[in-house]
């Protein structure tokens, strides 16, 4: 490959174009302290897992498809439970299991709780279905769901929604504020 000559108008335009030139007088380079990127913590892997409390001690009947659900976890005064069922505390998320299977649907409502807790959320708002396509009429999502809702520490009650937000195919949930939330000074009525 032969070099490339530039013409004298070329080298003048360059010339132009390059301004001002000064000759390099050392070749070192000196870092500053203030170059240096400040730390950041390592992500923590959070393991979901462990907010079930895997007791199996839950003596707990099948439901059918049309049967309603609540829990109170103890300690909760009684219209705690009620103002739930009215829907008297805000929603401030949702999730729908609709169609999932029991895995999945356990893997995305733990990660959904883990969520909520940590974005300081209070009521949360679980669709799951009533089971019409489930053998022997018996709702897969909806007892799996009776179950690790009950043995889930951040869950303090919950019960099915009224019929214009799912009915017996959803749940409203009241969780645990998380501490950086203040839940040593929120009281429930």
């Amino acid at each position: 490959m032969s070099k490339k000559k530039l013409t004298i108008e070329d080298s003048d335009l360059f010339r132009q174009a390059i301004g001002k030139v000064h000759a390099v007088k050392s070749d070192k380079v000196l870092l500053t302290a203030d170059a240096k990127p400040k730390p950041y913590p390592k992500a923590q892997i959070i393991n979901v897992e462990e907010h079930l409390s895997g007791e199996a001690g839950f003596d707990i009947d099948k439901v059918g498809l049309e049967d309603s659900l609540s829990f109170m976890a103890p300690g909760l005064q009684h219209n705690v439970l009620k103002k739930l069922r009215k829907g008297q505390f805000g929603l401030d998320a949702e999730i729908d299991l609709h169609g999932l299977n029991s895995n999945e649907a356990r893997r995305q409502l733990l990660h959904f709780l883990h969520d909520c807790v940590e974005d300081g959320c209070r009521c949360v708002h679980i669709v799951h279905g009533k089971g019409y396509r489930s053998t022997d009429n018996h709702p897969v999502l909806k007892n799996n769901l009776n179950l690790w809702l009950r043995q889930h520490k951040d869950v303090q009650a919950f019960c099915s929604a009224p019929p214009k937000d799912g009915g017996t195919g959803a749940l409203f949930v009241l969780l645990q504020l998380s501490e950086k939330y203040g839940a040593n000074e929120t009281k429930l009525d």
